[in-house]
């Protein structure tokens, strides 16, 4: 379980990645930043694959390349693209709030699975991550953000238009948590995949996915993503999406596939704060600042409700 706990936790360490790429990418819509990312995702895995493929071919089934799809698109692009619609129609503080359950959600979605501890026991732990997802988002809400905080172009949003975005925000939650626990399920059913294996075969489907959408986008748009104006370098596109790519995605997909093998869903989920803590102390480093009092309140509660489910799921010696 301690491996388990720890792979977990550099999973959210190499997933934090992916909230300073935005920052690095300014000009690109949050559609060309999915498509670039999970294209380059799909390269990646397919470069490390190639060692593998004679071996990973021969246990490869159809239904684990239906699972690979299934996985791939719910769990990252149709995933990343309601949460970007999310964030458009409905601003930043609401979708942040609802992703923010994940945590939650994952662990109620596993708590009849083996090894699972009772929600009754867990009641308590889980009350303080929640509390810790809650300072994230009234440090936002308050204005604590200063200039990142909601801006005019949000308060101009109609009813329904902030409906639509939060409804977004929801699919984007229910994605999310359907992949975690399919992953984690299937991985637990199929010991022959080891945790790398199973990692290069999801980029490989989610980069077949993402280069039909990008034809698709291509067609629609094509003018507009050849456009070399208003800053866009492509050069500098490419470099930070195969970044993430590597360590976000493949890195980070493979620690997180072997934690989730090692760990009951009612504590693998809780491992997800750790990406938000990731991103938050990514983005202290990148702004030049310290946390605020909400954000270390944040910090603090997010570390101990984990902690504490840890210890309620250890046992003897192993506590």
């Amino acid at each position: 379980m301690g491996i388990g706990v720890l792979c977990g936790l550099l999973a959210g360490a190499f997933w934090g990645m992916v909230f300073i790429a935005p920052k690095l990418l300014p000009v690109f819509s949050p559609w060309e930043l999915a498509i670039g990312r999970y294209l380059a995702y799909g390269l990646v895995a397919f470069a490390a694959a190639l060692p593998l493929m004679t071996r990973i071919a021969r246990k490869l089934t159809r239904a684990d390349c239906v699972a690979l799809l299934r996985q791939a698109f719910t769990g990252n692009l149709l995933y990343y693209v309601l949460l970007a619609f999310g964030v458009q129609l409905a601003g930043v503080g609401p979708t942040s709030l609802i992703i923010g359950i994940l945590p939650i959600s994952v662990t109620i979605m596993g708590r009849r699975d083996h090894g699972a501890v009772p929600l009754a026991r867990l009641i308590w732990p889980l009350l303080v991550v929640a509390a810790g997802i809650a300072c994230i988002n009234l440090d936002l809400f308050g204005g604590g953000a200063g200039a990142h905080g909601p801006a005019a172009g949000e308060a101009a949003r109609t009813v329904w238009e902030r409906v639509a975005g939060v409804m977004c925000a929801a699919g984007a939650l229910v994605c999310w948590t359907l992949y975690a626990v399919d992953n984690a399920r299937y991985l637990q059913r199929n010991p022959q995949y080891s945790g790398n294996e199973w990692s290069a075969l999801y980029g490989i489907s989610t980069g077949v996915v993402s280069v039909v959408l990008a034809i698709a986008g291509w067609l629609l748009a094509g003018d507009r993503l050849g456009d070399a104006g208003s800053g866009r370098d492509w050069q500098w596109f490419w470099m930070v999406n195969a970044a993430v790519a590597l360590g976000a995605s493949l890195i980070g997909n493979n620690l997180w596939n072997i934690s989730s093998r090692r760990l009951p869903l009612t504590l693998s989920g809780q491992m997800i704060v750790f990406e938000t803590l990731f991103a938050l102390a990514y983005g202290f480093v990148f702004d030049h600042r310290l946390p605020r009092p909400l954000e270390i309140a944040a910090i603090v509660l997010l570390m101990v409700g984990v902690a504490w489910s840890v210890r309620l799921h250890a046992t003897g010696k192993s506590a």
